[in-house]
């Protein structure tokens, strides 16, 4: 007697898989093999001559949906991003079978370097693409400390 027919679906393993994923999506550890949600939203950091640039794609998303703020060497983003389903159209939830992309509040924190200067900050958002520009400050150079007799 075959354990597994060809013409039925394997549903107790899609389900197990999706309730695995559903006990581990907030715990923050990394295990070799287990799918971890990715930080969101990705982003890619520059260091060019005069600025340091940063990207990060936002599909879906509105400038208005967005917040940046810095303060002690630490860059914020804060968004809120809608589901692509409206309310009237709700998808249950034991209705999905896989879930990565996100949605609804979200908050990344980002370091970056001291020698940044904070009066030419500027970002834009087009098409998708958030561009975070942070200028460089000019590089000082060594002073001389006099040194006196302790007399």
């Amino acid at each position: 007697m075959p354990i597994f027919r060809w013409d039925q679906s394997w549903n107790p393993l899609r389900d197990l898989e999706r309730e695995v994923d559903r006990l581990i999506q907030g715990v923050e550890f990394s295990v070799q093999g287990i799918r971890m949600p990715r930080q969101y939203p990705a982003v890619n950091i520059f260091e060019l001559e005069h600025e340091f640039l940063i990207t990060a794609e936002l599909p879906g998303m509105q400038v208005e949906d967005l917040e940046l703020t810095i303060a002690n060497s630490v860059l914020t983003l804060k968004g809120h991003r809608n589901s692509p389903v409206s309310e009237n159209e709700a998808i249950p939830e034991e209705r999905f079978r896989r879930r990565e992309r996100t949605f609804g509040e979200w908050q990344r924190s980002i370091s970056i370097p001291d020698r940044i200067s904070d009066e030419h900050l500027s970002a834009e958002f087009n098409d998708g693409v958030l561009k975070i520009h942070l200028p460089k400050l000019e590089e000082e150079s060594p002073r001389q400390i006099p040194v006196s007799s302790g007399e």
